[in-house]
């Protein structure tokens, strides 16, 4: 990766398997996306809830040049998980800025005037 990772870690001690996750994962987007100009996530413990245990909150915060994109607080009691949904989401945001560079996205196409003025008869 050429963007360093800004990787934080709240309310639990870092783990080097999560931070292997988040180095790989990152890659990916990278590659698939071309160079990042900033690249952050952050994977904390969130506070308990009355019906569950401490879910885990992933965020992640992307810029492009000419995109920030963010993905906040994916949740889920299993951290990776929660890890493993925020990265889909993020990696489906990129999809839509890497068509939009490549003129790839489709357009509705509005009905000419002549079709509406002269309905089929039957």
């Amino acid at each position: 990766m050429k963007t360093p990772l800004h990787l934080r870690f709240r309310g639990f001690e870092p783990s080097e398997s999560l931070t292997q996750i988040a180095v790989e994962q990152a890659r990916r987007l990278e590659a698939f996306a071309g160079e990042f100009m900033a690249c952050r996530v952050s994977i904390e413990q969130l506070q308990k809830h009355q019906h569950q245990g401490r879910p885990y909150g992933v965020s992640i915060d992307i810029t492009l040049p000419g995109y920030e994109l963010a993905v906040n607080r994916q949740q889920h009691e299993d951290v990776y998980i929660a890890m493993r949904d925020a990265f889909a989401a993020m990696h489906r945001q990129l999809e839509t800025v890497v068509e939009k560079r490549r003129g790839q996205i489709k357009f509705r196409q509005q009905a000419s005037p002549a079709a509406e003025s002269n309905p089929q008869a039957h």
